[in-house]
């Protein structure tokens, strides 16, 4: 058993949150903050997995459709952290690195794959994604498609989930799968389609970072797995 494991973090504006979720349940972890305004991408060297956390609208260029520009939050657009976390994705996949994506992580995963995304949940029809009034999450439920590997994770075929969401993936990406979806049918969480002899990526769309139950499967053992594929390889 490693005496250390080392967790690469992206940053962004709620680092802390993801940053003290990351650190939790496993005295052996520390974390990393990687970012472009850091410039320090040459500690990646150093992680034995990434998160890669929520956060601004990816950039419709990025998956070839920018007349969704207008659907986007202007002032929520940042094109160096898309550029800093595409090169993030193309390292882990060039040295088998494990990987969680939260929210935004499971959008850039997504488009980095080849897929596209929805730029306003609701204005595409869906509805109960966005934050509450008072700015807090909402809560929802996913199913879970009992024959993905999510599944063997979160021992559950549905559950409760949180949701601040404006964006989410649309078409997934070649040789991924949705496993977890909305009632309405926004994807929650997609994972490799053959994932035989490759390395741990799993996007989620909620925050277990912050659901109110931190003993839920949808964030203990989601950490509890990515901790022990990193085990595995380190």
């Amino acid at each position: 058993m490693p005496d250390k494991i080392v967790i690469g973090v992206t940053d962004c504006s709620k680092f802390e949150i993801y940053r003290d979720w990351v650190l939790s349940y496993d005295e052996r972890v520390e974390v990393i903050q990687l970012g472009y305004k850091l410039n320090n991408f040459d500690d990646i060297k150093k992680c034995d997995g990434i998160v890669l956390t929520g956060g601004e609208d990816v950039h419709p260029r990025y998956y070839n459709q920018p007349e969704y520009y207008p659907y986007c939050h202007e002032d929520d657009i940042d094109e160096q952290r898309d550029e800093f976390e595409f090169k993030v994705l193309a390292y882990t996949e060039e040295n088998s690195i494990p990987v969680l994506g939260i929210c935004r992580g499971m959008q850039v995963g997504n488009v980095f794959f080849g897929g596209n995304l929805i730029p306003d949940i609701a204005t595409w029809g869906k509805f109960d994604h966005a934050k509450m009034p008072d700015k807090s999450d909402r809560y929802h439920e996913i199913i879970v498609n009992p024959s993905s590997w999510l599944s063997q994770i979160v021992n559950t075929d549905k559950g409760l989930v949180n949701s601040n969401h404006h964006q989410s993936t649309d078409r997934i990406a070649k040789d991924f799968v949705v496993s977890a979806i909305t009632i309405d049918g926004v994807a929650e969480a997609m994972e490799r389609l053959h994932p035989e002899g490759k390395s741990f990526l799993l996007f989620v769309q909620w925050h277990p970072e912050r659901l109110k139950d931190k003993q839920s499967p949808f964030s203990k053992n989601l950490h509890n797995a990515f901790i022990n594929a990193i085990v595995k390889q380190v």
